[in-house]
């Protein structure tokens, strides 16, 4: 099957916990792909059970963006962006298949989309022609800028708005600069469940790792490689309910409790987004993760090529 010829990238996506990494390398394998994550905490050495690595999967599939900084390091949706046309740019010189693997929506949106990115730094001459506006001055230069602004928290904390308007306008600046991004022939696939099977699935999991040594994992970030606890919090759910049990915060139990419920929750919104992404004109091929999804998926391979 020769997907190349009508596609470059292949992209899966779905909610934690559905099977995404078992699919990809499945495709990989029988389409000569390697995998590229999408995953914003899994770039990061020694946080594996935490984030969901499942490296024994790959078997021979290369991979990448995965175990490339050390835990503290700054990642961000622009290095991410940037990584990512780096390695898909190399995937392809060897005549192999892309395939984009993972859940973070913005991250997926900066591949699919075409997020026009640029990397601002501060700029100390307009923070100090900013100093005596009013913070509905701010807003309303910022609104010029970004008419179509959604986070409302910079709107209301005066340094955050200002930065905000140095990214904007620095980007505005730039954006006449910047080099066209590669021509991407995606084709995304999905995989959803049953709410009620996702949420026994998300469960397992949970309990699978805190046996595989999870709680050890987080403490060890803490105390052998000097990660701040106001770090890990920042790192996501289960580092952050782990931290909180660790400290004396919570019980296992609460922790336990808790931590299951949050990462419930964090599928939906994955969900919400994906749908959301369908409304702004990416189509998504939907596989039930419950039957043979990648059987299924080469089915529709078949038919489109």
């Amino acid at each position: 099957m020769n997907l190349e010829t009508s596609y470059n990238l292949l992209v899966i996506l779905g909610p934690t916990a559905s099977g995404k990494t078992r699919l990809g390398v499945g495709a990989a394998r029988l389409l000569g792909g390697e995998i590229i994550s999408a995953d914003s905490r899994q770039v990061f050495r020694g946080m594996d059970l935490g984030t969901g690595k499942d490296l024994a999967e790959y078997g021979e599939v290369p991979y990448h963006l995965i175990d490339i900084l050390e835990p503290g390091s700054e990642f961000n949706v622009f290095a991410f962006q940037q990584r990512f046309f780096d390695v898909f740019a190399e995937i392809g010189a060897r005549g192999h298949l892309p395939v984009l693997v993972g859940g973070t929506g913005l991250y997926l949106d900066a591949v699919l989309k075409g997020y026009r990115l640029v990397e601002v730094p501060e700029n100390p001459a307009l923070r100090a022609e900013l100093a005596d506006f009013s913070l509905k001055e701010l807003s309303e230069r910022l609104r010029r800028q970004r008419p179509q602004q959604h986070n409302t928290t910079d709107l209301l904390d005066r340094q955050r708005l200002i930065r905000a308007i140095g990214i904007a306008e620095g980007e505005a600046a730039a954006d006449a600069k910047l080099p066209p991004l590669p021509e991407l022939r995606t084709l995304v696939f999905g995989l959803r469940w049953e709410r009620a099977e996702l949420r026994g699935r998300i469960t397992a999991r949970l309990r699978e790792r805190l046996a595989q040594g999870i709680i050890e994992e987080v403490r060890t970030l803490h105390a052998e490689r000097g990660i701040p606890w106001e770090t890990l919090d920042f790192y996501g759910l289960e580092y952050r309910f782990i931290a909180r049990h660790i400290q004396g915060e919570l019980s296992f139990n609460d922790m336990f409790q808790k931590l299951n419920s949050a990462i419930h929750d964090f599928a939906k919104r994955q969900m919400t987004w994906f749908r959301r992404m369908e409304r702004q004109g990416i189509e998504i091929h939907w596989l039930d993760g419950a039957g043979e999804p990648l059987g299924k998926m080469m089915g529709v391979l078949q038919t489109l090529l």
